[in-house]
């Protein structure tokens, strides 16, 4: 293996676990509690806010993206094919706790409902500043 070789295989390996540490252990650079701080977050990750599978015989609904950056919104909103739009229950964000994101109730954040009835989702956040971002998924993109 040459030098020149050797030297950028072991710098993408060195930028790689920076990269994941960085992944791993967002807290350690910023709390993510404001919107100017999870709105890149949300931005770049839109076509995963929510997820959707199949368990005992319902479509699972899943929302953990966002709930992972929640602490800079002030409101999520969704809406099923269709239907009428719904107020996400949101957890509280835990201000002084070293994880203010962290998930303590995953239950909150998934929707039950009938076997195949999820074509579509549509879905609006609200930041903590006022400004809105919206995405709308077909059931073969939350799959």
């Amino acid at each position: 293996m040459s030098g020149l070789s050797y030297k950028t295989t072991a710098m993408r390996r060195i930028l790689a676990v920076l990269f994941l540490s960085a992944l791993a252990f967002p807290a350690a650079a910023d709390n993510f509690t404001t919107a100017g701080e999870v709105r890149p977050i949300l931005t770049a990750t839109r076509s995963g806010w929510v997820s959707l599978r199949e368990s005992g015989g319902q479509d699972v609904l899943d929302f953990q993206q966002i709930a992972a950056w929640r602490c800079g919104l002030r409101a999520v909103h969704y809406r099923v094919n269709s239907g009428g739009e719904q107020a996400l229950a949101m957890e509280s964000c835990y201000e002084g706790d070293p994880r203010p994101n962290a998930i303590r109730d995953t239950s909150r954040w998934m929707m039950g409902h009938g076997g195949g009835s999820v074509q579509s989702v549509s879905v609006r956040i609200i930041y903590d500043d006022g400004r809105e971002d919206s995405v709308q998924l077909s059931r073969a993109q939350m799959q």
